[in-house]
């Protein structure tokens, strides 16, 4: 196969599609002026299909259980083709209440997910501690989720990347302005600073919360969602992190931390929620209340060092869904608004991606993601409207 694929984005989806496609047998070029960075670098890394499933949002579960099932063995066999771990981390999930109404919500939450079949055992506070002596008496109860575990997110990068040279993916570090069709399929891609398109037989448009901007296809589909994060890092004499992901409701406010496994035993704590278009400043405000959340939660961490602050950029779309299809002319494949569900939604975008390349069977969960969803039967033109919000448990970086 002499097939060229441009992959427009050098995040976790891109890379992953990347690396499907190679192995197929395209040659495939990304581009990307920063590959690994944006909001695949500052994710939490949070694999959470059961603790962030929510009524009304049955398709984003169903998809989600899919692919965090494909986890185990996307890792294994990605870090056998990086030489390199690819930072699957299997603890599972607790997610823990301060006050009553917090208490009030995941009552809610357990008692849905239950009416789904789904594993949660509902603990006291004095439990959760026996399992997390680093949670502080704040805490007044809460559930366990095994099922959800984590990834580190810069891990996942490294082996990526390690993984698509090795599979002989080029990396082209110039910004794609446009994707460019004849009206029945995809020609090419604009480089920023170049006077001639660069020719391409199928291009998938992976670059997160930029995606709309490339193709009319797109256009309106995807907006940004600023996420803030912090990094935290054990010092010495303090108090270790816990051993598995920590989510909280904190008189309403959510909040999660992550812990890692790699040296240094960072913690990850996030993740505030704005719609400001593409700004990605760090706030003073948003350090302050993660803190004092994270704090509530975790007392001990008043003797970490704060070592990164950082904002990322989710790619929302109008339903919560991804985006994962053709679209518009032939040879465009969507792969974009992951929003919160980045990280858990790559192996099942990846063999959604390789299947739609290779002409083979598009996974029965990701039917739901494909885009056409969008467009008005017949007319080309954009469906409106929106989904609905996520409640305050998911409304937070997850990825």
């Amino acid at each position: 196969m002499n097939e060229r694929l441009a992959v427009v984005g050098g995040g976790v989806i891109g890379l992953s599609a990347a690396r499907e496609a190679a192995r197929a047998g395209w040659t495939v070029t990304v581009y990307d002026p920063a590959p690994g960075s944006g909001a695949s670098r500052v994710a939490g890394g949070m694999l959470a299909p059961v603790t962030e499933a929510w009524p009304g949002e049955e398709d984003l579960l169903a998809l989600g259980l899919d692919s965090v099932a494909r986890w185990p063995e996307f890792a294994e066999t990605l870090s056998a083709d990086a030489g390199t771990d690819a930072g699957l981390q299997p603890d599972g999930t607790v997610v823990v209440a301060t006050g009553a109404g917090d208490r009030d919500e995941l009552t809610a939450l357990a008692a849905y997910l239950k009416t789904l079949g789904r594993p949660v055992e509902s603990l006291t506070g004095r439990e959760l501690r026996r399992r997390e002596p680093a949670l502080g008496p704040d805490v007044r109860g809460g559930i366990a989720v095994p099922g959800d575990p984590s990834v580190d997110n810069r891990l996942l990068l490294a082996a990526l990347r390690r993984a698509c040279e090795r599979a002989g993916v080029l990396f082209d570090e110039r910004a794609v302005t446009a994707v460019h069709d004849d009206g029945a399929r995809v020609t090419g891609v604009s480089l920023a600073g170049e006077p001639a398109a660069v020719p391409a037989d199928a291009v998938v448009i992976a670059a997160g919360a930029w995606s709309s901007a490339l193709h009319p296809a797109l256009d309106g589909l995807i907006r940004p969602v600023k996420g803030e994060i912090l990094r935290l890092t054990r010092r010495a004499g303090a108090l270790p992190p816990p051993s598995r992901t920590v989510r909280a409701l904190v008189d309403g406010r959510p909040v999660y931390c992550v812990p890692r496994n790699a040296p240094g035993h960072d913690l990850v704590v996030g993740a505030t929620t704005a719609e400001n278009g593409f700004d990605t400043t760090v706030t003073v405000g948003g350090v302050r209340d993660l803190l004092r959340d994270a704090e509530r939660i975790l007392p001990g961490i008043a003797e970490y060092e704060l070592t990164e602050t950082a904002a990322g950029l989710r790619p929302g779309s109008r339903d919560n869904l991804p985006l994962i299809g053709r679209i518009g002319p032939e040879g465009l494949i969507a792969a974009t608004g992951h929003g919160r569900n980045g990280m858990l939604l790559v192996p099942v975008t990846a063999a959604t991606v390789g299947a739609l390349l290779g002409g083979g069977v598009v996974p029965e969960v990701a039917r739901a993601a494909d885009p056409q969803r969008f467009v008005a039967a017949g007319s080309g033109a954009a469906v409106s409207g929106a989904g609905a919000p996520a409640p305050a448990l998911l409304s937070q970086e997850g990825n």
